[in-house]
C-alpha cells in the first residue's frame, strides 16, 4: 500500500511539473511576442521622429531662405 501512495505522489508531482513547464513555455512565448511588438512599435516611432526631424529641418531652411530673400529685396 505504501508503494501505491508513493506512486500517486510521484504522478501528482510529474503532472504539476508538466503544468509548470507548460505555463513557463506559454509565458516565455507571450513575453517574446510582446517584446517583438514593442520593438516594432519603437522602430516605427523612431522612423516617424526621424522623418519629422527631416521635415522640420527642411522647413527651417525654407524659412531662412525666405527671410534672406525678403531682406535682400
Amino acid at each position: 500500500m505504501a508503494s501505491n501512495a508513493d506512486s500517486s505522489t510521484s504522478q501528482a508531482n510529474t503532472s504539476t511539473d508538466d503544468a509548470r513547464g507548460e505555463l513557463t513555455a506559454q509565458l516565455d512565448e507571450l513575453l517574446n511576442t510582446l517584446s517583438n511588438k514593442f520593438a516594432g512599435v519603437s522602430s516605427e516611432i523612431f522612423a516617424k521622429m526621424d522623418e519629422m526631424s527631416r521635415r522640420l529641418d527642411n522647413l527651417e531652411a525654407q524659412l531662412a531662405a525666405s527671410n534672406k530673400n525678403q531682406g535682400s529685396s
